[in-house]
């Protein structure tokens, strides 16, 4: 039986705009943010960095969780298990993106939550419902062990 798929997604919002990429998935030309698996014996921030940085180019500081969604794709049926994190864009380092990524803009989030734009999935659109008023949890919830300590 497969396993949910893990991932982290980044959410950095300034003046009213969030910061997204355009990707095709499953064939379909749509938005989400920043996004991706958390690779083997990587941290959940250490993920949502290189994430954002692979897919948009810029730095990005973790301010927070914004929480932590579960939910199934529409269309590939695959289980995923998204860690949001709430960050501060702080420079763009590169313009060359990951081959999956078509672009990365800021877009207005009214925009986007009035349904102007094609979005990836229910996780992307619920994610941008609770971006503007979500409590932000600290990133110290977070406990890494140490090798041989899980169990």
């Amino acid at each position: 039986m497969p396993h949910p798929h893990l991932t982290v997604a980044v959410v950095c919002l300034m003046d009213k705009k969030v910061l997204m990429v355009n990707e095709i998935d499953n064939g379909i030309n749509c938005w989400n943010q920043p996004a991706g698996h958390v690779e083997q014996g990587e941290d959940l921030l250490t993920a949502a960095k290189r994430e954002a940085l692979e897919e948009t180019g810029y730095s990005v500081e973790i301010t927070g969780i914004q929480a932590i969604y579960q939910g199934i794709h529409g269309t590939s049926g695959t289980h995923y298990l998204r860690v949001c994190f709430r960050a501060v864009a702080l420079e763009q380092l590169t313009e060359t993106l990951d081959p999956d990524i078509l672009s990365a803009q800021w877009l207005d989030l009214d925009d986007l939550r009035a349904g102007h734009y094609q979005l990836r999935s229910e996780l992307t659109r619920q994610t941008l419902e609770d971006s503007g008023d979500a409590p932000i949890y600290p990133v110290n919830l977070i406990h890494d062990l140490h090798p041989g300590d899980a169990q």
